[in-house]
This record gives C-alpha cells, sequence and structure tokens, in this order.
C-alpha cells in the first residue's frame, strides 16, 4: 500500500518468492535513470527490496510521487516481462510476483553515519514492527536516544536509518547498512541491543520482521 498524504523520502518495492539478478536490477535503473535504485536479496528465504529514491536525496511531497508511482510500477512491469521471455515457462511463477509488489512509501526519521561510514557495505540489514499504541511514544524516544545511534557507533556499521510508513505496515522500518555479515551479533552489537531499556521497549513490538540481505546492485 502506498501513502499519497504526506512527504515521502523513497519507495521500498517489496518482492516476495524470489531474488533478483544483478541484470534485472542494472535493466530496472536504465529504465528510472532519474533515480537511485538500490537492491537486496534475502539470505535466508528468497525476496528482494528494491529502494527506489529521488535525486538529489531528499522528501518529496505528496502529489509528487503520483507519477513516479506509475514509472516504478511500469518498470518493474517490463523487468518481469523480460524475465519471462528470457527464461520461459520456468520463469512465470516468480515473473507473476515481480509484476504487482509490494510499494510502500517511507519518510526519514533519523539518518546516522555509522562507525565504518564510508566503507562498502554489502549487507543490509532491516527491522519492520509495528508497536503498541499506547507505547509509540516511548518506542521513539528509544530508538531516537539510545538503539539507532548505538547501533550506527558498533564497527562495521555504515550507516544506520529509520522511517515510518504513514499508512499501512508495519509503521517502523529500521535499516543497518554492514561492512560484514558479521557486524550483525558481534559483542558491540549484542551489547546495544542487551540493555535494560531495550528489555522494556521490545515487549511492545508487534507483527516485527527482522530480515537479512545482501546487495544485488545498486546504482543511480
Amino acid at each position: 500500500m502506498t501513502d499519497l498524504r504526506t512527504p515521502a523520502n523513497l519507495l521500498v518495492a517489496k518482492i516476495a518468492g524470489r531474488v533478483m539478478h544483478a541484470d534485472e536490477v542494472a535493466a530496472l535503473s536504465a529504465a528510472l535513470p532519474e533515480w537511485r535504485v538500490s537492491a537486496y536479496g534475502g539470505v535466508d528465504a528468497p525476496e528482494t527490496y528494491v529502494y527506489i529514491e529521488p535525486t538529489p536525496a531528499g522528501a518529496l511531497p505528496a502529489e509528487a510521487w503520483a507519477h513516479p508511482l506509475a514509472q516504478i510500477r511500469q518498470a518493474l512491469s517490463q523487468v518481469a516481462s523480460q524475465v519471462q521471455a528470457q527464461e520461459g515457462a520456468d520463469a512465470l511463477p516468480e515473473a507473476a510476483q515481480a509484476v504487482a509488489p509490494a510499494l510502500v512509501l517511507l519518510a526519514v526519521v533519523q539518518d546516522i553515519p555509522g562507525a565504518s561510514a564510508g566503507r562498502d557495505a554489502a549487507w543490509h540489514y532491516i527491522v519492520e514492527t509495528d508497536v503498541v499504541a499506547e507505547q509509540d511514544e516511548a518506542l521513539n524516544d528509544w530508538y531516537n536516544r539510545e538503539h539507532l545511534p548505538g547501533l550506527a557507533s558498533v564497527p562495521g556499521t555504515v550507516r544506520a536509518r529509520r522511517f515510518v510508513c504513514e499508512q499501512g505496515g508495519p509503521r517502523y522500518h529500521a535499516c543497518y547498512d554492514l561492512e560484514t555479515r558479521e557486524t550483525f551479533g558481534s559483542p558491540p552489537w549484542l551489547a546495544v541491543r542487551a540493555t535494560d531499556w531495550s528489555s522494556q521497549v521490545r515487549p511492545a513490538f508487534r507483527n516485527t520482521k527482522r530480515t537479512m540481505f545482501k546487495r544485488i546492485g545498486e546504482q543511480g
């Protein structure tokens, strides 16, 4: 679901059931020359998240997203059709899912350079979650003051960002660009996750999805 009421910084296309190939990402980028396209494939399950951001980066007002959304849907459909044509009947189930991915508009809440800012980041860890309504303020306070700055400070974290989805869900999308997969689960990372404040806030999470991705391609 997409929200056309509030400004948004990026769109995420969530493609279930398959990991896009690098040539598909290149074709999508070529079809969207005015946008920055970053694609990540699921490590433990077949899925793809594609971030599509305006260049230069920044929030676009609600009305400015209407045409890009149509353009992005068309580009994704064209890429899926190319896969179907190239791979034949075996590609039909995958291509059908790629035609209509879930499209979610996100507005940035936090964007923090990591301890390893400037390094190459092949790994991308995402936490998506809703929260019990009465704990929304507490969750944001925890993320703003402790959790996101703490994980950004871990060696190997290149960038930490957090977004809000004003319509649809999950409501919150936190993502971490990592230099190595081992950054996730390292002692400094686990120490941030194991604070008393974290233990107080985490029970309020609902519909939580935690996913490790690996970069497929990035252009724009």
